[in-house]
């Protein structure tokens, strides 16, 4: 077995990219993009700016997220969160329904966000909120143009009707990466600073910052751009970019932006998405610095999901509610299929995100009639393993691309039958084009607890580098016919694949 290199924890493990954070009182807040999942805009909370806690979405109503028709890694994109006159704003960018920009605020982010304003004159990607000494709203963003990207602009909006005020105008197009995004305004002092991403999201990835007298501009870069990147250096975190500051209660500074842990032979696979880290920032000069990492404890975690009467926080669905297929009933959560076609998008899946390196995840399923469905790991439906139980059998199928091939199967008595997925370590040589970033693993338990494998496959083909997209694995149950009965879902996982407890 190949050995397992130390790598930084992040602050929000898994698919959480594009941070966007701010701080009221003692409380942070931070949002996170969220593609064709939903519930949208994933809400956490922390007073420490290393822990955090999930506590809800932001985008939680249909009246509110329409992704019915987002395809893989479409949706919901970069967002920005902001405490202004006495509430919360966060606004994103849904590319799915043809609205643009969508604004919501709240005066608690624990209850409910209001009804979307919509934003159609702003098109673009990656929206900004900050105030005018004079308290007009200005949205900068990435914009788009019929030709296609148009660089990052900027316009005042009006905040009620979501109408722009002004003609876009042209701001800083970073120090020469491609895809200038990301931008946030900050007025620090007697500056404005425009923080923003460029590179590409992938390996070029950086985050560089510019001053200017107002938040127009004219800007002037930092000397020492980039603030960060890993672009070209041997580090366990890679594609670090898309940052925001925030300033804490002692006036001292840090920083949260996204990375990929990737991992196995060249170019190597990274299969959680992007991921939150945050670091210390001290200003030099008039310019930040980046430093010290900040770095959780990252302990193993074990945690029932499906053990109440609501789903949890942390579940959501694909291009629906989860609430739409899984409906609590007696005995357990009924899983009902959207469509015949166990390889459509349209077929039922609720879970949550993978947040460890190596996982079990196990799910106790009775099929129920015609039922088909079960357990799955997944980066969109084209690339996934499934264990699917259809009558007294159990199968496990993996699907990569266009290809769906059988793995294994065993009869099973009839009723409750339990299924197992696991992400374990890869075994090779570093030089070996074999080596994944892990090993996925399908199988089911017998009554005395035994693991009975029915099959795996190299973790690199439910990874983003081959299925490519925005997002990271999800964990869940699944169900392309009928309706299938989950008595219980259980997560366990660790970054130590030795830590990782037995479920």
């Amino acid at each position: 077995m190949t050995s397992v290199p130390v790598t930084p924890a992040p602050v929000v493990p898994g698919f959480h990219p594009d941070p966007s954070v701010c701080r009221v009182d003692d409380t942070y807040w931070m949002v996170h993009s969220s593609f064709e999942y939903a519930p949208g805009v994933p809400l956490y909370r922390s007073t420490d700016l290393v822990s955090w806690e999930q506590v809800g979405h932001v985008l939680a109503r249909p009246s509110q997220l329409d992704v019915s028709a987002a395809p893989g890694s479409g949706g919901i994109t970069a967002c920005t969160l902001r405490h202004h006159d006495g509430r919360f704003w966060m606004v994103t960018t849904n590319l799915a329904d043809g609205g643009w920009q969508t604004l919501v605020t709240a005066e608690d982010p624990l209850g409910e966000w209001s009804e979307s304003v919509r934003m159609d004159e702003v098109r673009g990607i990656d929206p900004d909120l900050a105030w005018d000494d004079d308290g007009t709203l200005l949205v900068t963003y990435a914009g788009f143009g019929a030709g296609g990207p148009a660089g990052l602009v900027q316009q005042a909006v009006d905040p009620v009707t979501g109408w722009a005020l002004t003609e876009r105008r042209n701001v800083w197009q970073g120090t020469g990466g491609r895809f200038p995004e990301g931008p946030h305004l900050y007025r620090v002092g007697g500056h404005w600073y425009l923080l923003i991403a460029e590179g590409g999201t992938e390996r070029g990835h950086a985050v560089t910052i510019a001053r200017g007298p107002s938040p127009s501009g004219p800007w002037e870069a930092c000397p020492h751009n980039p603030l960060l990147t890993h672009r070209g250096v041997e580090h366990p975190v890679q594609n670090t970019g898309h940052a925001d500051l925030v300033q804490r209660p002692d006036g001292s500074w840090a920083i949260v932006f996204h990375g990929v842990r990737p991992r196995g032979a060249s170019p190597q696979f990274h299969v959680l998405g992007r991921e939150t880290f945050a670091a210390e920032v001290v200003w030099e000069d008039g310019w930040p610095r980046l430093g010290e990492w900040l770095t959780p404890a990252a302990g193993p975690v074990e945690v029932e999901e499906l053990a109440g009467a609501a789903l949890p926080v942390s579940w959501v669905s694909p291009r629906r509610l989860p609430g739409d297929v899984l409906t609590r009933g007696e005995g357990g959560w009924r899983l009902t299929a959207a469509a015949a076609d166990p390889a459509s998008d349209d077929a039922a899946f609720a879970g949550r995100r993978q947040e460890h390196l190596y996982c079990r995840a196990r799910a106790v399923v009775a099929a129920d009639g015609d039922g088909v469905g079960g357990l799955s790991v997944r980066m969109d439906p084209r690339h996934r393993l499934d264990l699917q139980v259809a009558g007294d059998v159990v199968r496990a199928v993996a699907q990569v691309g266009p290809l769906r091939q059988l793995l294994g199967e065993v009869a099973v008595p009839a009723g409750d039958v339990v299924l197992e997925v696991r992400a374990v370590p890869s075994e090779g040589h570093f030089s070996s084009t074999a080596l994944g970033p892990d090993q996925l693993v399908a199988g089911v338990l017998d009554a005395d607890g035994g693991f009975a494998e029915l099959g795996r496959i190299d973790g690199r083909y439910v990874s983003t580098e081959v299925a490519g997209g925005m997002t990271g694995r999800m964990v869940g149950v699944w169900c392309s016919s009928g309706s299938v009965v989950v008595r219980s879902f259980r997560y366990a996982g660790a970054d130590d694949p030795a830590a990782v407890p037995t479920a």
